[in-house]
């Protein structure tokens, strides 16, 4: 009988889970669909101005950073400044087989091509594993300061990262957002890979 109540317990506290996670989507995708293009604007050199100021910056060399859509931080503006401050910039890529991803380099003037979900990706350059880069800009539909992240539901990102005990080397993983995606907690679940720390137009966390 106590075995039989916990998995039932544990199985209805998936399902409030879930429902958590749904509902923060909903509003918080609403939420930053909602900017206007010049909180946008903004939002973008907040950034920029939080992130070239953190004391690892100057030795950062290779960064992956994502293409920005459904009210997502534009964060086209920092892959301008990190090429122009000497550093390598990449962009996610799919992997053709597997939920999971590889990057490759961009630049100014990269071709692009887009992938099944509508989203660019460049199309030329090596494809290169996670650990390589030093920093990964995720990112995000909602986050805590705690480091936890709601993303949009796919687990790219997840299961990208969940045998990093495996690597050579592993590099910081920074959630980016607007900051008015923070909330008090994530509901979180237990293949849910950790931030080590979220940066807004505001603030780090």
């Amino acid at each position: 009988m106590p075995n039989d109540f916990h998995e039932l317990s544990s199985s209805h506290s998936d399902v409030i889970t879930a429902q958590e996670k749904r509902r923060l989507r909903k509003t918080l995708r609403a939420t930053r669909r909602e900017l206007t293009p010049r909180q946008q604007r903004l939002a973008s050199r907040g950034l920029i101005r939080q992130l070239t100021t953190q004391p690892d910056y100057i030795r950062v060399e290779h960064v992956a950073l994502y293409w920005a859509n459904d009210g997502e931080i534009d964060v086209t503006p920092l892959m301008h400044r990190l090429h122009s401050d000497s550093k390598q910039v990449y962009l996610p890529v799919l992997h053709p087989l597997q939920p999971r991803l590889w990057f490759r380099p961009w630049y100014p003037g990269a071709k692009m091509k887009n992938n099944r979900f509508g989203i660019p990706e460049p199309v030329r350059g090596t494809k290169i594993p996670p650990w390589f880069l030093d920093w990964v800009l995720l990112p995000l539909v909602g986050f805590d300061e705690a480091g936890g992240r709601l993303g949009m539901g796919g687990g790219f990102y997840d299961r990208t990262f969940a045998h990093r005990d495996r690597w050579p080397r592993e590099p910081a993983r920074i959630g980016v957002a607007h900051e008015c995606q923070k909330v008090e907690r994530v509901p979180l679940e237990p293949w849910d890979i950790p931030l080590a720390k979220v940066a807004t137009d505001r603030g780090i966390y």
